[in-house]
């Protein structure tokens, strides 16, 4: 059983909805010169490695008359291999990448580059609106956190409890600039996760702080 990943132009669609229609739509048409050129470097990469580390189930890719969209299937053990050598060459080149099996639309619009840490998938490079909206509602066992890094010892980051209920802790850079506050409401998480990410703590202020002792 392999684990798909799309490519797509940035912009093309923002629901999953969109994503099946644009792609709907590329069937039969020549292959876009950015596909040819990303299939390109990912076969060459993958030849570079011995065949029993390969990290493409179907090889090579290309040459396909599916317009501006890439589809490659990988092993699941090749998961997070894949996912960070997709963002380094699709984001670059204006792409999106697309997961369908979670329904997961990674636009590089708008996007504020961070290390974001997901419990549930891992690692990514960076975070948009529409992503941090999407995930904090969803968090769940085993991995019920996610971690917006900015810097060493920069972060934000919250925990849902099995009550529903968030811890959301922030560090600037120290130990005594780590504080943590509670919250019921996924929505408000999302807001102040956003909030810091990109720089404005004007919500902060209205919260109940606790200076965290580590």
């Amino acid at each position: 059983m392999s684990y798909d990943h799309i490519l797509l132009p940035s912009g093309a669609a923002t629901t999953p909805a969109e994503v099946d229609a644009h792609l709907t739509a590329q069937q039969g048409v020549p292959e876009a010169e950015i596909v040819a050129e990303i299939a390109s470097e990912l076969n060459r990469r993958n030849e570079e490695l011995p065949e029993e580390d390969g990290f493409l189930s179907v090889f090579p890719l290309g040459g396909i008359d599916h317009g501006s969209a890439l589809h490659l299937a990988s092993p699941y053990d090749a998961i997070g291999y894949v996912r960070a050598l997709l963002f380094e060459l699709a984001t670059p080149r204006g792409y999106a990448v697309y997961d369908p099996q979670l329904a997961w639309l990674f636009d590089p619009a708008d996007r504020i580059a961070a290390t974001v840490t997901h419990g549930g998938a891992g690692e990514f490079p960076y975070l948009t609106r529409e992503l941090v909206d999407l995930w904090i509602p969803t968090l769940a066992e085993p991995g019920p956190y996610l971690i917006v890094e900015r810097a060493d010892q920069e972060y934000i980051q919250t925990y849902r409890h099995p009550d529903g209920r968030y811890a959301l802790e922030y560090r600037d850079g120290s130990p005594d600039k780590h504080f943590v506050t509670e919250l019921g409401d996924a929505a408000a998480v999302a807001e102040l996760i956003w909030d810091w990410t990109t720089g404005d703590r004007t919500r902060f202020g209205a919260l109940d702080w606790e200076q965290l002792a580590l």
